[in-house]
């Protein structure tokens, strides 16, 4: 019979010192082009982020000096769950192991939005711009895909029930892990990190400006096709 639970001493006795060096994530950038639509003159353009840019909540505090993007999803309390964050709970950094994983994550959160709006499902598309960029991941970490925790892999890849993973969440910022590595549900085999503080992410400006990829998305209800601007590369999902 499989077990239902992990035990608590797991937290502290299979916790390491873990790395996930040039993880990749995956954000948005959407609003530049709307910002654009809504200015005359690049002054303009850089008064209104800066306004933008005050009206956000406050960065979380840390040890030392971190770039915008690594800060960024702490910032909000998104209304809807993540796989290991409850809605309405502080943001975490989410990254993957190989480009591909990112792009899988992104494509999935895209046709999640679509099938949620009902102004969207009646077959229409929408098509998104998106900056993937690499960051380290380092520090105090539980790795769901070692013993013991691989023997529970159906809670912590179940499709649509996050209850167990935000259980063990919970748990583990309690116990000072900084974050989890885990399977990707959606690229099977991809490492994916759930990083629950900015100061276990490593990477400076120039490391973060240079890994920069600049891609378009187009999202419908049932396919994602995504491809970086160079042209260069490609990604397709269906449901």
């Amino acid at each position: 019979m499989r077990a239902e639970s992990w035990h608590p001493d797991w937290l502290h006795t299979h916790r390491t010192e873990l790395s996930m060096e040039g993880a990749w994530r995956g954000v948005e950038t959407q609003h530049i082009a709307a910002s654009m639509k809504l200015v005359d003159s690049l002054e303009e353009f850089d008064l209104l982020e800066q306004m933008l840019e005050e009206s956000k909540p406050p960065a979380v505090p840390t040890h030392t000096p971190k770039h915008f993007l690594l800060l960024s999803p702490f910032r909000y309390f998104p209304q809807h769950s993540s796989r290991f964050r409850p809605g309405q709970q502080s943001g975490l950094w989410y990254g993957a192991s190989t480009l591909q994983g990112a792009c899988s994550e992104i494509a999935y959160w895209r046709m999640r939005f679509i099938l949620d709006s009902a102004g969207l499902t009646s077959g229409g598309a929408l098509v998104t711009e998106h900056t993937f960029y690499q960051a380290t991941v380092r520090g105090q970490a539980i790795n769901l895909m070692e013993a013991p925790w691989v023997d529970l892999s159906h809670l912590w890849k179940h499709p649509t029930d996050y209850s167990g993973t935000h259980k063990l969440t919970e748990a583990a910022i309690q116990a000072g892990v900084q974050w989890i590595q885990y399977e990707s549900v959606r690229a099977p085999s991809c490492a994916l990190a759930a990083v629950f503080t900015p100061d276990a992410l490593i990477g400076d400006q120039v490391e973060i400006e240079g890994s920069k990829q600049e891609w378009i998305c187009k999202a419908s209800r049932d396919t994602v096709f995504m491809r970086s601007k160079d042209g260069v590369m490609k990604f397709e999902w269906h449901e």
